[in-house]
């Protein structure tokens, strides 16, 4: 897929959405030589991941939506959390990291396709969240991510993934020499839609179902 758009695919960071897989099948994975996997639900991860310490450690990240009251155990687990979409959030996790001495990845999650269901902060409204966070010095802010509309029309599809891009630029544009603040991951696309993600910019993809349907 990067060959036929010209990407170079080690520029592409691939998370192993381990939403529907089980302990056995997310060793095997990490076997073949996977260095990201993904939870949506930190109970699913407390329960995954306690059963993976004895492998060579993985980065980990929080993908899914993430309530205030879950945030210790986020902390606690991950590495990354990537659906950071308010201050009162960020707030939890500041305070939770230093609990820990910790500093943590962050990446702002953006809702580019304008669904009242979906989690996110919404486009016109991101740079103003990432200046009230840049002010956390154990939060690093390294991405944005975002998710597309689930619909057949990929013009609505590449049109979520471009405001995204359009959002990253803005923010390397007024952040640039902010130290918590480094643009460093597009994270979006999914097993139905990374392939135009990628043709969009996208540098970091959540793949879940695509890859433990196979196995």
């Amino acid at each position: 897929m990067c060959q036929r758009i010209g990407r170079n695919p080690d520029e592409v960071t691939l998370v192993v959405a381990t939403k529907y897989a089980d302990v056995e099948k997310i060793k095997e994975v990490i076997a073949a030589g996977v260095g990201d996997i993904g939870e949506n639900r930190v109970q699913d991860g407390r329960e995954k991941f306690l059963k993976l310490d004895a492998i060579p450690h993985v980065r980990r990240h929080m993908i899914g939506h993430l309530q205030t009251n879950k945030v210790k155990h986020a902390v606690e687990m991950f590495d990354v959390i990537q659906s950071v979409d308010s201050v009162k959030l960020a707030v939890e996790i500041s305070k939770q990291a230093v609990k820990l001495n910790k500093t943590i990845d962050i990446f702002i999650e953006v809702k580019t396709s304008g669904e009242e269901q979906k989690s996110g902060i919404n486009s016109s409204e991101a740079v103003k969240l990432i200046q009230d966070i840049s002010q956390f010095s154990n939060l690093h802010i390294r991405g944005l991510m975002t998710m597309a509309p689930l619909v057949d029309d990929k013009s609505i599809i590449r049109s979520c993934f471009a405001k995204l891009r359009d959002v990253r630029d803005q923010v390397n544009a007024k952040f640039h020499e902010s130290p918590n603040v480094k643009m460093q991951f597009l994270s979006m696309g999914m097993s139905e839609d990374f392939e135009i993600a990628l043709e969009e910019g996208s540098n970091m993809v959540r793949i879940g179902r695509a890859i433990f349907a196979e196995n």
